[in-house]
């Protein structure tokens, strides 16, 4: 990794007025947090994940959805933050209303961290929703069918997600494009730059003048337009990077 491009970059840091920092896949991964493109093991070997991550797929097999989601559960629970979001969390408190923190990853390990008002794009794993239900349904929930139901119209408790095909929650998209649209400056890390809308945030942010960072283990889809990229783990690099 080039030493002035990094000393560069947080000159930019340093000196931001309005911070956006995106997160992906590959900062969670670090902590040991599969990623969709890793393979199943076990039991779960034969499935495709992205087979399951529908709302099709948990109408048609809902038992075993929610026990595929249930195993995720289980193990991002064994897992911890690691450095990078301890760096991210550190930042982002002695810069109280300087840095907004938008992450693509449901296992609320920023929250973990210390982190505070994180905008979820995708949702949060360890949080559930109704799959259309009455409005009534947490106080008709059973816990006896599996997985949980409403008595009153039959709607499962499913994961609060986003599933393919769903749109991402508009208020979080709203804020996110917000933040990259007020940004200076705009930090993207572990992320392939490959899903949108999220993947569009440092486009909307270097459109409206900010400097875009890129901080991934390998090339992404984003390098061609950032202004700088330093390739290197995100927690070996984050800590350096963000050092008060």
């Amino acid at each position: 990794m080039d030493a002035s491009t990094e000393s560069l970059a947080r000159q930019w840091l340093q000196a931001a007025r309005h911070m956006l920092i995106l997160t992906g896949a590959g900062v969670s991964a670090e902590s040991g947090v599969p990623t969709f493109r890793d393979a199943l093991t076990g039991l779960w070997a034969r499935f495709n994940p992205e087979d399951l991550a529908t709302e099709a797929a948990y109408r048609d097999h809902p038992g075993l959805v929610w026990d595929w989601y249930e195993m995720r559960r289980d193990m991002v629970r064994a897992v911890a933050p690691n450095p990078a979001h301890l760096a991210i969390a550190q930042w982002a408190a002695a810069r109280p209303d300087k840095v907004t923190l938008v992450t693509q990853n449901v296992d609320g390990l920023h929250q973990q961290a210390g982190s505070e008002h994180v905008i979820e794009l995708h949702g949060n794993l360890f949080r559930n929703s109704w799959l259309h239900g009455c409005g009534r349904c947490e106080a008709h929930r059973s816990d006896v069918t599996h997985p949980p139901s409403c008595t009153a119209c039959g709607a499962l408790l499913r994961p609060a997600v986003v599933w393919f095909g769903e749109d991402l929650p508009r208020v979080a998209l709203y804020r996110a494009q917000h933040a990259a649209e007020t940004a200076d400056v705009c930090l993207v890390v572990g992320t392939s730059g490959l899903v949108y809308p999220a993947a569009g945030l440092p486009g909307r942010a270097k459109a409206a003048g900010a400097r875009v960072i890129v901080v991934n283990s390998q090339p992404s889809a984003l390098d061609a337009t950032a202004d700088a990229v330093l390739q290197a783990p995100a927690g070996e690099c984050l800590p350096r990077l963000l050092a008060l």
